[in-house]
């Protein structure tokens, strides 16, 4: 069986040791977190992403801690070989930091076995008190979907070199404070690599080139589950979402025709069961 894999072992993944790259995918409940698994992903990431790809929210600033810790159980009770990293949400660790401690308890009682948070150098309190805590933090710089009003939408970060300069000292400060990983999203390719480059810890790219340590993508844009427009970076896998259409197209129209369910698909009651019951009809 293969081992757990931890928040040391995919700090050690860097690229340039010889390793493969990071697959992390997001998973929000036990049945996909299993599947994800048993496909070999690296990291199962329980993204604030369930605000809208799930819970029908319009962005990811409308989720909270209760229904992160909700879908962080349902994901842990899968019990993945994966690491399972929990998003921190909105206003969860913007506070102070006994906050963000007290907050990210919750995920880790439910089962997260590391967070995830958003920011760089303005995060530094609440990633020192996490580390000492003893509780793994993954970082989370470029495109945040979290400051999507500060960012004036949802745009690509890091256009200018004084603008990638600051990424890169977010990244690095992210890692002198205790990160074991940085999620680099929505940012130029070269920039990517740059920070890649000038940080020992992985980076996991989401829109930001193939020069990261490893790369992660939602769950149903992989699955052809979401619906246009998507971003450039979002590649299909597969269209369940035609898929699932058809299927419950077909098994309407069976219910409707009769043909569902057949005389295979019922349990049949015994010759004496008939028997009882068609001499109760009878006497009535």
């Amino acid at each position: 069986m293969p081992e757990k894999t931890t928040a040391p072992a995919i700090a050690a993944r860097k690229r340039r040791t010889g390793s493969e790259p990071i697959v992390m995918i997001t998973a929000y409940d036990a049945p996909f977190a299993r599947i994800v698994d048993e496909a070999g992903v690296d990291v199962i990431l329980v993204g604030d992403s369930v605000a809208d790809n799930v819970l029908g929210m319009e962005s990811t600033l409308q989720v909270g801690v209760e229904e992160m810790r909700h879908h962080v159980a349902a994901v842990a009770r899968a019990r993945p070989r994966a690491l399972v990293v929990a998003d921190m949400p909105w206003m969860s660790y913007h506070l102070d930091p006994p906050d963000a401690l007290r907050n990210a308890a919750t995920l880790v009682r439910a089962g997260a076995e590391a967070v995830k948070l958003e920011g760089g150098r303005r995060r530094l309190g609440v990633v020192h008190a996490l580390v000492n805590a003893e509780i793994p933090v993954m970082g989370h710089l470029g495109l945040t979907p979290q400051s999507l009003h500060a960012m004036g939408g949802l745009r690509v970060q890091a256009r200018s070199a004084e603008a990638a300069h600051e990424l890169e000292l977010d990244a690095k400060a992210l890692v002198d404070a205790g990160g074991f990983a940085v999620v680099l999203e929505g940012v130029p390719d070269a920039v990517a690599a740059r920070v890649t480059a000038a940080v020992p810890v992985p980076t996991i790219g989401i829109g930001a080139g193939p020069g990261c340590d490893g790369q992660v993508l939602v769950l149903h844009d992989v699955l052809g589950l979401s619906r246009p427009p998507r971003p450039r970076f979002v590649r299909s896998f597969a269209d369940l979402d035609t898929i699932a259409r058809e299927a419950v197209a077909a098994y309407a129209a069976e219910v409707r025709s009769g043909g569902f369910p057949s005389d295979d698909e019922a349990y049949h009651a015994s010759p004496e069961l008939r028997d009882a019951l068609a001499a109760e009809d009878d006497d009535r």
